[in-house]
């Protein structure tokens, strides 16, 4: 089932990206995704993001909901048509929101975990940390700086941007299906932030990123962007 187009405004969007073993990523996605590359290594990363004002589109900001929400990511590709498309696979969507834990993989698209959060925010700087109810964990601390990270693989900000706004697409797995959702943000512009704590137990977790084989990159801001999410067809 399609939902209707869901209207709302991200307050905040931290992504914090890292560049991992393309053999090691494909071994926890799913076919017919497989890694999309950059400079020979694959991208995975967390989306942080706080959402306000979420309902349906053309009904009144008044009854929309707000929540802090928190995403496991890997860059993807996959064939289709004859074309190459991309996007991302998300394996995993925690959640403050408890009505985002009841509908989502049944109304919405993606299961998501409830989690609580602890955020700080005061002139630029940035600290989440949420444990979900499988205790999975994520904590950061991040300030804004002027700056794109001059060792990061991408090496200038305008790279690292072409490459996400082009993965406005991700799929979740639900079952035997994967379920998508496509981000239309109405205007795209990002910030570097600099890094100074980072944990994640999913991407810290040495059976499934064996100690080596992943390594932070880099990180980035958005804020006040309005936008849509659109529901598209499910892969099976």
């Amino acid at each position: 089932m399609k939902i209707p187009i869901i209207h709302g405004y991200i307050e905040r969007r931290i992504l914090i990206n890292f560049t991992a073993d393309p053999k090691v990523v494909e071994k926890i996605i799913p076919f017919p995704f497989r890694p999309k590359l950059y400079k020979n290594k694959a991208i995975v990363g967390i989306c942080l993001i706080r959402l306000k004002d979420i309902k349906p589109k053309g009904l009144p900001n008044f009854v929309g909901a707000n929540s802090e929400n928190g995403a496991h990511r890997i860059a993807v590709e996959w064939d289709e048509n004859g074309e190459t498309k991309s996007g991302v696979y998300i394996p995993r969507r925690d959640s403050s929101s408890k009505l985002n834990t009841i509908i989502g993989g049944r109304v919405f698209p993606g299961k998501h975990y409830h989690a609580k959060f602890n955020v700080e925010e005061n002139n630029g700087n940035y600290h989440v940390d949420f444990t979900s109810s499988d205790n999975t964990e994520i904590l950061i601390d991040a300030k804004e700086v002027t700056s794109f990270r001059n060792n990061s693989i991408f090496e200038t900000l305008e790279n690292v941007s072409d490459f996400f706004e082009s993965g406005d697409l991700g799929y979740s797995p639900n079952n035997e299906k994967f379920e998508g959702l496509r981000l239309n943000a109405y205007t795209w512009k990002v910030r570097p932030l600099e890094i100074k704590n980072v944990k994640s137990s999913f991407f810290e977790n040495e059976e499934i990123f064996p100690k080596g084989s992943i390594n932070f990159d880099n990180a980035l801001l958005m804020t006040d962007i309005e936008h849509e999410w659109l529901s598209v067809d499910n892969k099976i």
